[in-house]
């Protein structure tokens, strides 16, 4: 025996709103550009798996990691002492101490919001490994290392070595003329936190590897050539004006 139900059925279907089928199609659209406009894939690469760990606490290795560090500290001249504390800001114009006076802010937006996302991104994936791993600074093993403001980040692998070959490749793609002064600078970026006190060799030496594996992970993604692409063109605008 069926049931008679107590629930009104309307006589005909509810209408939808007259804009509401642009806005579903409008939202269709655009959640595939907004899934895949990422550099990066979540967990590529992965540092942890990449990088072979830092020296074990306590060991000989350290021990011979943190006297390094100690000779580099003292043995720091006020000029290295200044431009130390300049590439510290990981300002992506300083480059133009190696680009030129063409490199500045302002001049090439298409080229600034690349470099923001890139490091952004690359940021994710140092903050990753350093919490694995969990070393300490130097500073905190011997404190007549500190300079200036602290740092809470762990030391391993060091986020300038890292951000700072990843800009350095990045902008060596977009200014190939310029190319090994770019990769220059981005080697003195990571080098100088060791003269600065706030990070060991070791610590440098896997921003750089971590680094360069950031940018083939990002050179193979759709949304970064396109981006790298309008960002050339940009450059190359600006260049023919003048």
């Amino acid at each position: 025996m069926m049931m008679k139900s107590n629930v009104p059925f309307p006589n005909h279907p509810r209408r939808l709103h007259p804009f509401m089928p642009t806005i579903l199609l409008g939202l269709c659209l655009a959640w595939p550009l907004c899934a895949s406009d990422r550099y990066l894939e979540p967990g590529h690469p992965d540092g942890v798996a990449l990088l072979a760990p830092p020296p074990e606490a306590g060991s000989a290795e350290e021990a011979a990691d943190l006297q390094m560090t100690r000779e580099l500290v003292k043995a720091r001249t006020s000029a290295e002492t200044a431009i130390a504390v300049e590439d510290m800001k990981l300002n992506v114009f300083n480059f133009a101490q190696a680009i030129g006076p063409i490199f500045q802010p302002g001049k090439f937006p298409k080229t600034e919001a690349l470099l923001a996302k890139v490091r952004k991104e690359t940021s994710g994936v140092v903050n990753a490994a350093k919490e694995h791993w969990k070393r300490p600074r130097p500073s905190s093993m011997d404190p007549s290392l500190a300079f200036g403001k602290s740092e809470a980040s762990f030391s391993y692998p060091s986020g300038h070595s890292s951000i700072g070959t990843v800009q350095a490749l990045v902008l060596a793609e977009l200014f190939p003329e310029k190319r090994e002064a770019i990769l220059a600078q981005g080697r003195r970026i990571g080098w100088n936190r060791v003269l600065t006190g706030y990070h060991f060799l070791t610590d440098v030496r896997a921003g750089r590897v971590l680094g360069q594996a950031i940018v083939r992970e990002m050179t193979a993604n759709p949304a970064f050539q396109h981006d790298l692409a309008e960002a050339k063109a940009e450059i190359a605008g600006a260049q023919t004006s003048q």
